[in-house]
């Protein structure tokens, strides 16, 4: 009696140890193909082709974007949307994606579906991705500028001088390399007939005061 217990035990151990096994296997492939499905469609969304694929983004932002050096060059070597505006480390780019979905949904609603939408919105459109990139010490702009591989030797004397300063003075590429790839919005003159733009502060804002 005391032998067909042990082996009626040793059977259900048997049956539960293979039902945990298959469990455990089938969730590993389960989330294998997850993780796949979820990597591949992550990528999608990191082309230039998907950037573009809104009449918003195509008749606007990547116009102007054709004609600056970052489109094309003597190199060769493009920077396309996602290398500037997507990050490359994984929590800040799912953090970037979660934030996209308020663009998907301004797409839908139609806030900036034509030229003069767009124009109307561009100083805030800008302000944000300026904002953006000072926050982050402008880290996609350093994927490929590093003040620490930087030439002086074969510098113009004007870059030489400002890239020295602005490393000396603790600043990102964005304090002065605003519109590098895409037009700035109007600005503000103080001469001839009043108009609207944006105050020159905005695109330079006066740094803190040094301190003696």
């Amino acid at each position: 009696m005391t032998q067909d217990n042990n082996n009626g035990k040793g059977a259900r151990w048997q049956r539960l140890r293979r039902l945990v096994f298959g469990i455990g296997g089938i969730a590993f492939i389960a989330g294998i193909v997850f993780w796949g499905g979820f990597n591949t469609v992550l990528e999608l969304t990191n082309r230039e082709a998907f950037c573009i694929g809104c009449h918003e983004m195509q008749d606007n932002v990547f116009k102007e974007y054709r004609n600056t050096i970052h489109y094309q060059n003597r190199t060769g070597v493009r920077a396309t949307c996602p290398d500037c505006h997507v990050p490359k480390e994984w929590v800040p780019k799912i953090l970037r994606k979660i934030q996209a979905s308020n663009e998907v949904l301004h797409h839908l609603l139609g806030s900036i579906n034509t030229p003069e939408k767009f124009a109307a919105k561009r100083i805030q459109l800008a302000q944000n991705e300026w904002r953006r990139m000072k926050k982050n010490n402008s880290q996609e702009c350093r994927n490929c500028h590093n003040y620490e591989y930087f030439d002086y030797s074969v510098q113009g004397r004007r870059s030489n001088k400002a890239h020295q300063a602005g490393l000396a003075e603790g600043k990102t590429c964005i304090d002065c390399h605003k519109g590098i790839a895409h037009s700035l919005p109007p600005i503000e003159q103080a001469i001839g007939a009043g108009h609207e733009g944006v105050a020159p502060e905005v695109f330079h804002p006066p740094g803190a005061p040094k301190q003696e």
